[in-house]
């Protein structure tokens, strides 16, 4: 899985790109997931940029919206490539998340603690697809952020689930080799991309330090459960325009 992409529009305009810009070149770069985040864009705004994402980026990548189901299901309804959403604990639930999307769909949800890790072993399998852990330092991109878990606390959670995990939070460089070893099957990247006045040598040296770091005892988890494929987009090819 690796380096995942999470947009951030004010961060995306730091240097005048713009988040199609942004994505554009971190995929360039490696980045194989991107998932389309704006807390206060309207459902029709956010719309408006899902599907321009998932058509710039085509087949190189996946594309998932974070929390909008009815924005997800909307770019799938008018055909663009839209894999699902990834989920809070507080939207609406991934049971119907999974129901209204189908099995072929991408249903990520946000845990942090051993209740949410409990309520997901209870869903059938194949529900979730995704768990996306953290924060593992604290951040501005997300000012409510639960406390903060660092390492040892993400490997804590990730070794008691079956599922691939994600961290995020405050993720930087140096902190993608710590926690592909303590079991993240990717990390996700916000500021360390969005904010970089090269997002795409920024990417690279994100998804070339995750390459260079080797597995860790949980990375190369996938879920065999009946949930979607979707996690792998394309063979990475830094070469490839996006």
């Amino acid at each position: 899985m690796g380096v995942y992409l999470v947009t951030d529009p004010v961060l995306c305009d730091r240097h005048g790109l713009g988040v199609l810009a942004v994505v554009r070149a971190a995929v360039h770069g490696g980045v194989r997931i991107v998932q389309v985040r704006d807390k206060t864009a309207s459902a029709r705004d956010l719309l408006a940029l899902t599907a321009a994402v998932a058509d710039a980026v085509g087949d190189r990548a996946t594309v998932v919206v974070d929390d909008r189901l009815d924005v997800a299901l909307a770019a799938r309804h008018a055909g663009h490539a839209v894999a699902g959403v990834h989920l809070g604990q507080s939207d609406v639930p991934v049971t119907a998340a999974r129901a209204l999307l189908g099995a072929d769909a991408h249903v990520g949800l946000t845990a942090n603690t051993p209740e949410h890790l409990a309520a997901v072993e209870r869903l059938p399998r194949g529900t979730v697809d995704l768990l996306g852990v953290g924060v593992v330092h604290p951040t501005t991109t997300k000012p409510d952020h639960p406390p903060a878990l660092g390492y040892d606390g993400f490997a804590r959670i990730a070794a008691a689930t079956d599922l691939p995990c994600v961290a995020i939070g405050g993720v930087g460089l140096d902190d993608v080799a710590p926690l592909r070893a303590a079991g993240a099957a990717g990390v996700a990247v916000v500021s360390g991309i969005c904010a970089a006045a090269d997002p795409g040598a920024s990417a690279a040296a994100l998804v070339a330090t995750w390459d260079a770091a080797g597995p860790g005892h949980g990375a190369d988890r996938t879920d065999d459960g009946g949930g979607g494929a979707c996690l792998q987009a394309g063979a990475p090819d830094h070469g490839a325009d996006a």
